[in-house]
């Protein structure tokens, strides 16, 4: 049985404990504590000086390192996941894109198989579409949209216990009952891809739907229709108290002065970062060979201009951004990426803080906010050689 001891800055749920200590064993965190500890035996790991943080939770991804998770293998999965770990993602939500419910069906059978390895990063499926508005659908396969079908995905549900989280455009026809399903079902009913106003915003949530994917992303704002003006999601879902966001802070989706926005509207609490990563992240295999795409100043777009298609970010880079770019202390952004996601969607038992009796997913990031060591349930993953004392 390993144990290991991390000294450093630590970020626990009451705040920074300064040159603290972490004892971890067998996978779990033993002790957190603000004095140094000896344990004879265990290995110690000098971070001191730098910060020690919990390790984060990706709950919108759709790839990586050149796979796709709508590829539904065992090796798509594995090798994106990894990707996106090396990177400070010790939890991962695989996303499915708008397909076919026959895809859907085998990106099932592999979540519910690596799911059940142990120390496994992945924790469920994340599920955007087929049930989206095809006029805001942007990137989507526009061939498998559709309004919400009970007697597609009732059954899908009832077969499996690995999809926590499915995002639909509320306002489609069928779209509340699709809220409440999820709900009973103790699934994340997240909205996305939609045009809803505040008087649909406000029947979505209490229909069920608590969550805005990619906020500001893929969804209007405050227009005008002839001489009259309106709002638009953004400003409904601001307005709905209760209802959480996500942002996709790799500086290019949303400017600086936005993700402060959001962070000064919403809170610490409400706010979740997201890479809404595509395969290309984390990759330095074979230039993109799609005509219908380019990849332009870190984001992959539609070869027109016409509209950005998805991010090559990974979780360090957000919290990065919202550091050096929005000005937002450390210690809320690592919070946005680990504690509010894992409370959200459901895991925080086990992750999102570092707590005794927790999982041992830890990172240690130094001045930069550049990770020097990811530690998933215990175990090396990119590191620490030069760190060992």
């Amino acid at each position: 049985m390993l144990t290991q001891i991390i000294n450093g800055h630590i970020l626990t749920p009451q705040g920074w404990l300064k040159d603290g200590s972490v004892l971890i064993s067998d996978g779990k965190i033993l002790e957190v504590t603000n004095s140094d500890l000896a344990v004879i035996g265990a290995t110690v790991i000098d971070a001191k000086g730098m910060y020690i943080v919990p390790g984060f939770i990706s709950m919108h991804a759709h790839g990586g390192a050149g796979y796709d998770f709508t590829e539904g293998s065992t090796e798509a999965f594995q090798k994106a996941s990894l990707a996106h770990l090396k990177h400070g993602a010790t939890s991962i939500f695989p996303t499915l894109s708008s397909t076919s419910f026959e895809n859907i069906k085998q990106a099932v059978k592999t979540c519910e198989a690596l799911m059940k390895e142990p120390g496994s990063t992945i924790q469920g499926l994340h599920i955007e579409g087929p049930y989206l508005n095809k006029k805001m659908a942007g990137s989507q396969w526009e061939e498998f949209l559709k309004d919400p079908n009970p007697n597609e995905y009732i059954p899908l549900i009832e077969s499996t216990q690995c999809i926590k989280r499915w995002d639909i455009s509320p306002e489609l026809p069928g779209g509340h009952e699709f809220g409440q399903y999820m709900r009973s079902k103790g699934i994340m009913a997240a909205i996305t891809h939609t045009e809803a106003e505040y008087p649909e915003i406000k029947a979505a949530f209490e229909s069920g739907f608590t969550h805005a994917a990619h906020f500001y992303n893929a969804m209007p704002g405050f227009h005008k229709r002839r001489e009259y003006k309106y709002e638009g999601t953004v400003e409904s879902v601001y307005l709905t108290d209760g209802m959480s966001v996500e942002v996709i802070a790799d500086g290019i989706h949303l400017p600086a002065t936005i993700l402060k926005l959001v962070y000064k509207l919403k809170g610490v609490e409400q706010t979740c970062l997201v890479t809404d990563a595509l395969k290309y992240a984390a990759y330095d295999g074979e230039p993109i060979d799609d005509p219908r795409y380019i990849i332009e100043n870190g984001v992959c777009k539609l070869a027109d201009h016409s509209s950005l298609v998805g991010s090559l970010a990974t979780m360090d880079t957000l919290v990065r951004t919202m550091v050096k770019k929005a000005a937002i202390p450390l210690a809320d952004a690592v919070r946005m990426a680990s504690e509010t996601p894992a409370k959200l969607i459901g895991i925080d038992s086990s992750k999102g803080t570092l707590q005794k009796g927790k999982d041992a997913d830890i990172l240690i990031i130094d001045k930069d906010i550049s990770i020097r060591c990811v530690f998933s349930c215990g175990r090396t993953v990119e590191g620490m050689n030069t760190l060992v004392h």
